[in-house]
């Protein structure tokens, strides 16, 4: 069973890590500790209805793929006792005060937002091109037609080059037009839908706020889809996550 929240020690000088606002009231799972090399207890700062999860700073603060995780699973963790509006990694507030000040100021925001969130989560898809079937692309995409008759013509360096970026641009717009039948279908499945920032050698980067009862049919259809285009695009499912996508703006972040 969780821990009851529990007072607040005197704070670090480093400020306060915040990994999170609840209702308050909203128990902490017991022995959560938080982010660095020395992790300190998790605890709560109540405000009016709100409460932030937060833990002392710790002095230096990188994002390590331990400290990643260890921010994100309490925020899993916290979300099975009810909504959390989970912040982004590496959220430090100078004191206790000021957390308290930003809550009583966004009673309202993060009240509405939490509501949103409540027995949801986030799912996140990606989509890049996949480097397969190019004969395919060599029928369908004029450009890279041509781009291969000038090659076979006239080989050479530069026309090389030109093929390959020929081809590269090719990828990228069949994997674009499968993409937007991928959004379509499983905008259909969940109740939000938010695009993510461009991610590198992805032509989709999305989010989908969907209850969390129905993450098992979601991703059966990933795994249909990834199916069904596997020539052509590579699909990569992450969640469920706590919904970072669906809460920005809440509580200043």
């Amino acid at each position: 069973m969780a821990a009851a929240p529990q007072p607040a020690p005197p704070e670090a000088p480093g400020g306060v890590y915040v990994y999170g606002v609840v209702r308050a009231g909203h128990p902490v799972p017991p022995g959560r500790t938080g982010v660095g090399g020395l992790p300190g207890a998790v605890r709560t700062l109540p405000a009016g209805e709100l409460a932030a999860v937060v833990s002392d700073a710790p002095d230096r603060l990188r994002a390590k793929r331990r400290d990643l995780l260890a921010h994100q699973d309490l925020a899993l963790a916290l979300a099975a006792d009810g909504p959390v509006l989970p912040m982004r990694f590496g959220m430090v507030a100078p004191d206790e005060e000021s957390v308290r000040r930003q809550l009583e100021s966004s009673q309202g925001d993060c009240l509405t937002a939490l509501r949103r969130v409540e027995g949801r989560v986030e799912m996140n898809v990606k989509v890049s091109p996949a480097q397969g079937d190019l004969e395919s692309l060599v029928r369908e995409d004029p450009e890279v037609g041509r781009a291969r008759a000038a090659a076979r013509g006239a080989p050479g360096y530069e026309a090389s080059v030109r093929l390959g970026e020929a081809v590269a641009r090719g990828l990228t717009r069949r994997a674009a037009a499968v993409a937007a039948g991928v959004v379509a279908e499983l905008s259909a499945l969940a109740e939000a839908r938010v695009a993510g920032p461009e991610v590198p050698g992805c032509v989709l980067n999305a989010s989908f706020l969907l209850p969390r009862s129905a993450t098992g049919r979601f991703g059966g259809a990933v795994e249909r889809l990834a199916a069904r285009y596997g020539a052509r695009v590579e699909l990569r499912l992450t969640g469920p996550l706590p919904c970072y996508s669906f809460v920005e703006g809440a509580w200043g972040s």
